[in-house]
């Protein structure tokens, strides 16, 4: 009889000790989880020309940019650096107001994320308003609609 009770004893223990494990894991990868894909790392803004932006994607479709930076600064003396910033845009009147103006100079607004995710777009920079815009030709700021 008492065999039988310390055997149920250890295993009620091992029990416990395996689903407080899980618990544990399940919590560790939700917490991994939402801080590599949900929790936004940094905010800030990018100036530029815009290159391109398109609506690509298998499955889900995403639209992405890329923006040639100003700037000249380069590590190596007598050459001249171009400074990419690629991008991906989720509001589609955002990415409509880019589209229509390609090769304008723009002022973005974006999110940092740590990680990318499919029907977010494949960059980690995500552009969530659109600061200011000047075409090309004249240089003189414009009212954005």
């Amino acid at each position: 009889m008492d065999q039988l009770a310390t055997e149920k004893k250890k295993t009620s223990g091992a029990r416990r000790f395996f689903r407080t494990f899980v618990i544990v894991l399940v919590l560790g990868l939700i917490v991994f989880l939402f801080f590599k894909y949900f929790f936004v790392f940094g905010t800030g803004a990018k100036a530029g020309q815009l290159n391109f932006i398109v609506k690509k994607g298998y499955v889900w479709k995403t639209y992405e940019g890329r923006m040639i930076l100003s700037g000249y600064r380069t590590n190596q003396p007598g050459s001249i650096q171009s400074n990419e910033f690629e991008f991906s845009v989720v509001d589609e009147k955002v990415a409509n107001q880019l589209m229509g103006n390609s090769g304008a100079f723009f002022e973005l607004h974006y999110k940092e994320y740590l990680g990318a995710l499919p029907w977010r777009g494949m960059s980690e920079y995500i552009v969530d308003s659109i600061i200011s815009m000047r075409r090309a030709e004249t240089g003189l700021p414009q009212p954005l609609p």
